[in-house]
Parts: structure tokens; sequence; C-alpha cells
């Protein structure tokens, strides 16, 4: 699976990637049809002021006295109490908008997230999706709560304005009009270059996102192997590079600006020279070279407005190319069509038929090879074997975070690719090797497969798991937060929280997964009688490489390369002198 930031997505042209807003804009039709309407009114106002402004010239200064000055004062002041208002509504609309748009469309990218398989995320970059996802959203809220909103009223106020232009004076609109297909030319010429040049340093920065969130990840190594100044010799690196791509995208931006300021004002210098030759001959009142010129610089200033917005414009399109590449990724594993059921009462019987598979990201090494195993109701089994024999990769499987290439698992009888992976899931009880502790307080992350659970339960789960006496010593007990991935605890006390939220879960089916490689020897013997209580009655399967803790289990497989070498209880492999018999003879030696 590649990196997200190079994954093929459907063909976008242009500004067309901006019609990823359109579903989330919908619900929202009313307010953005009332934001339309006071963003038209106050383009229509604002235009409206070049009247007000003729009249005031030729009717109070010339010759109209004072009242017809009064009257052109107060008409002008009551345009602008109205644009002012339509100004405030349109402001609030749009930026609500911008807001509400932009949470939807966040949380529709995490929930896409987490559908997507574990597979994908193998070569997936975490600090870029948190960049797509944070900073390619926000200037898809600023395009919304801003841009699109100013770049309609000046494009309105442009077009209203030239049309009150070519009504004041068509000669001197015919001189501007000139100049209008020479602005319109860079803006295209630019835009391009605009949205190419933005993805490019919107990719430099979450290359430097990723950076962060690998190193702050791996600090305690990082700091342990003294990588400190290394580790910022190529942070800074990534910083300049993303410093480049930005400039060369300012650069693009301002020779735009330059260009579309030059053309529209010296468009304006030219006419009001003209005109001003106009007015000495009598061809124009004051008041009409005062309308024109006012028009005149509505229309450059808009223009100006336009080029600068288009960059912004651009820039959203190409973080909404990003996005589309995201939301276009479906998910490996998926429930079908028209899953089954599985039955009511669950009985956690387990079977492995001819089951192959290989990890995509190494597809000519094969992870398991022809496994053919039944697991009945209640029984424990062991899986152990040499690093990379397929142990985890079992468990993988049955969680169905991939799909076998050959071979099919079923579950209580059902082949679990026709269920559901939630209602799979929901059935299943994992204890990993590195717990993940979230960073909330106790009780909430012991109930995290069962967040409806009461506190007498959760603590009543803490005790199975020998958990309960470190977590009264905390400040606050269970209401102690435990600080991101539970920095707070130490490995043993990480174990223990997991073992508690398995317990807690009371599933069908129970994984171990090393699930006390970091316990000390007195925690591991209550954790051990904890799990041994927990696994009465129901199925339990077990990943170990300390053979010591699975000497007990119904029955222990061993896997070498792939593939079963042997199956028997602990007694019998160590007669039969195979693989199990050298591994047991080096650990207790050891010992």
């Amino acid at each position: 699976m590649s990196d997200p930031s190079s994954t093929p997505a459907r063909p976008v042209a242009g500004l067309l990637s901006l019609g990823l807003l359109l579903p989330f804009l919908r619900p929202y039709r009313t307010r953005a049809l009332g934001a339309a309407a006071a963003l038209l009114t106050a383009a229509g106002l604002t235009l409206g002021l070049g009247q007000g402004l003729r009249h005031l010239i030729d009717g109070g200064f010339g010759g109209g006295g004072a009242a017809v000055l009064d009257q052109a004062a107060l008409a002008i002041f009551a345009v602008i109490v109205g644009l002012a208002l339509a100004t405030a509504a349109r402001f609030y609309l749009v930026t609500w908008l911008g807001e509400r748009v932009s949470a939807d469309l966040r949380s529709a990218v995490f929930n896409h997230l987490l559908g997507l398989s574990p597979g994908w995320y193998e070569t997936a970059r975490t600090g870029d999706l948190l960049s797509r996802l944070t900073a390619d959203i926000a200037l898809l809220q600023s395009l919304i709560g801003s841009a699109i909103s100013m770049g309609l009223r000046s494009a309105l106020t442009a077009v209203g304005a030239f049309a009150l232009l070519v009504a004041t004076s068509p000669k001197l609109a015919a001189l501007v009009a000139v100049v209008v297909p020479l602005v319109v030319g860079p803006l295209i010429l630019f835009g391009r270059r605009e949205r190419a040049l933005s993805k490019l340093a919107q990719e430099r920065v979450a290359d430097l996102g990723a950076m962060a969130e690998e190193s702050l990840n791996g600090l305690r190594t990082l700091q342990a192997f003294t990588q400190e100044r290394a580790t910022e010799a190529r942070f800074a690196a990534a910083a300049e590079a993303s410093v480049a791509a930005a400039r060369k995208r300012i650069l693009s931006r301002s020779a735009l600006i330059l260009v579309v300021i030059l053309l529209g004002f010296g468009a304006i210098t030219l006419s009001l020279w003209v005109g001003g030759h106009d007015v000495v001959a009598g061809r124009m009142t004051g008041g009409e070279l005062s309308a024109f010129v006012f028009y005149a610089v509505m229309l450059a200033s808009s223009g100006a407005a336009v080029s600068e917005l288009w960059g912004e414009v651009q820039r959203a399109a190409a973080a909404a190319d990003r996005l589309t590449e995201i939301l276009a990724v479906q998910p490996d594993i998926a429930a079908p069509a028209q899953p089954l059921a599985l039955p009511a009462r669950a009985e956690g019987r387990v079977q492995f038929e001819k089951l192959s598979f290989h990890y995509p990201t190494r597809p000519g090494q094969s992870a398991l090879d022809g496994i053919d195993l039944a697991i009945a109701p209640g029984e424990t089994v062991a899986f152990v074997g040499p690093s990379g024999a397929g142990k985890t990769t079992i468990f993988q499987l049955l969680l169905r975070f991939h799909d076998p290439q050959s071979g099919r698992i079923l579950f209580d009888g059902v082949d679990i690719t026709r269920l559901d992976p939630l209602a799979l899931r929901a059935r299943i009880g994992l204890v990993p090797q590195d717990p993940v502790i979230f960073s909330a307080d106790v009780a909430t992350n012991i109930a995290f497969g069962r967040p409806e659970a009461s506190p007498e339960e959760i603590r009543a789960a803490a005790r199975a798991a020998a958990a309960e006496d470190f977590i009264d010593a905390l400040p606050r007990g269970m209401a102690t937060h435990l600080g991101a991935k539970g920095v707070t605890l130490s490995g043993g006390q990480r174990q223990r929280i997991a073992i508690a939220r398995a317990i807690l879960r009371d599933p069908a089916l129970l994984l171990l997964d090393e699930a006390t490689s970091a316990l000390d020897a007195q925690s591991e013997q209550l954790v051990q009688t904890a799990l041994s209580d927990l696994s009465r009655g129901r199925t339990t399967l077990v990943v170990a490489h300390r053979l010591a803790t699975v000497r007990n289990a119904d029955r222990i497989v061993v896997l070498d390369q792939g593939r079963i070498v042997a199956t028997g209880r602990h007694e019998a492999l160590i007669a039969e002198g195979g693989l199990y018999a050298r591994l047991a003879a080096l650990q207790f030696a050891e010992g």
C-alpha cells in the first residue's frame, strides 16, 4: 500500500476538486442562500454609492443649493447603513458556514480514516494524515468562510461597475475594456501555476508534521542514542524545503498582483486623463467624471481582490485534491452487502482451513502457509515458535485486520469474511504485547470496550487484573488522567490496564499476545491467576515466547516459518525432542 501522498486518486480537473464541498454545503442551503442574498444586496448598495456621489457633486456643488446637498448626503448615508447591515449579515452567515462545513468535513475524513484497513497504514505517514485533517481542511474553511464570498462580491462589483461605466461614458469604458482580457489572461495562467505550487507547499508542510510526529513518538530512543542534533538538522532542512516551496508560491502570486494592479490602475489613470479633457471641453459633467472614476476604481480594486483571492481558491483546490485522495481510498476489509449473522449464543469455536497469507508489503514472503487447525469452545491453545513464525499474524487474521490469500477462518461455524467485522470483533477480547493507553482517566481506559459499564464493574475488572492496588495509589484513583499513551505508568501497569479492559469486555474468544511480558514476577503470578479464571469456560488463544507461561495450556501449537510443525501438551512436546524441546531447553536453562 502506498503512501497517501502518492496514492493515485480519481482524476480531478482544476477547480472541479472543490465539488468535494457540495454534499457538505447542501444541508445548510438555506443559510447559503441567505448569505448570497446579503452578498447581492451589499454589492448593489456599493454600486449605488457612485450614483449618490454623482448627484451630490452635480446637484449640491453644481448650484442645486443646500437642500439638494442635504438630500444627497442623507441618501448616501442610508445606502451606507444598508451596506453595513448587509455586509455584517454576509460575514456572519459565511463564517458560520465555514466553521460548520469544515467540522462536518473533518468528521467525515476522520471517520473514513477509522474505517480503512490496518494494512493501508503500514506505509501511511501519520503526520501527513494529520496535516490533511487539520491544515488542508483549514484552507477549505477559509475558502467557505471568507474567500468565496469576498471573491463573488468582488466579481459582482466588477461586473456592475463596468456596466455603470458603460452607462456613464461608453468612450471611457471602451478604454477600460481593452485592459480586461489582459487581466483575465494572467489570472488563468498564474492560477494554474498557483494550484500546483500550493499542493507542493502543502506536501512539504505535511513532511514537517510527519517528521515531528515520528520524532516525538520516539523521543526516548532519540535521546538515548544522542540524536538530538542530527534530528534538529533534518527538521531544519525539511523546514527550509517548506519555506522554499512557499516562496515559489508567494512569488507567483506577487507577480499576478503586480500585473493586475498595474494594468487596472493604469487604465484608470488613462481614463481619468481622457475624461478630464472631456470635462474641460464640456462633454461631461464633474459628477459624471467623479462617478466614472469611482466605478473605475471599484473595477480595478475588485480585479485586484479577485486576483489575490484567486490564489486562495487555488490553494483550497489543492487541499481538496489531497482530501479527495484520502476519501478515494477504499478499505480492503469491509462488511459484505448481506452479512451473515453469528449464532445468538456465542461458543468461541475457531477453525483454520488451509490458511495461507503474506503481508501486502512483503508479497514474496509467506507469513502463514497451509495452516489447518480446529479449536474447540473453551479450549486454551498456545502458539509458540521463533520470531517471525506467524504467531501474531494468526491474531491479525482472526480480528480480520487482513484477509488471507487462500483458505478461510470459521468463527462459530461462519466464514469470517461473510461477517460484518464489527460483529466479529465484538465477540473478541485482545490483550496486545504493547497495549495502547488513551489520553483519558483510568476508568475510561478500562471501559474502552464497554463504555456503558458501571463503576462497580470497572473496579471488579481492575481487581481481577491485579491492578486495583496501584490504581488506588494514583493521585485520583480511577479518575487519574494517564497522559498521552499512558506515559505516567510503567510497562507492567499499562499491561494490567489492558488486561482489565479485556476482562470487562467478557468476550467469547480471548486473544493474549504476550499479555504478561512486561510484568515482574509477583505481578505475573497475580495476573496469571486472573487470566486462568478469565479463561475458564471461554476459548483462549495465547501467543507466548516465554514457555513457562503456557505450560498448562490445553494444547500448544508450535509454528516455524508460517507452518505448524508440532502440536500437543508441554510434556509430550518435550518428549518429542523437536523445536519446542530445543526452545524449552534454552529458556529453562537460562532460568
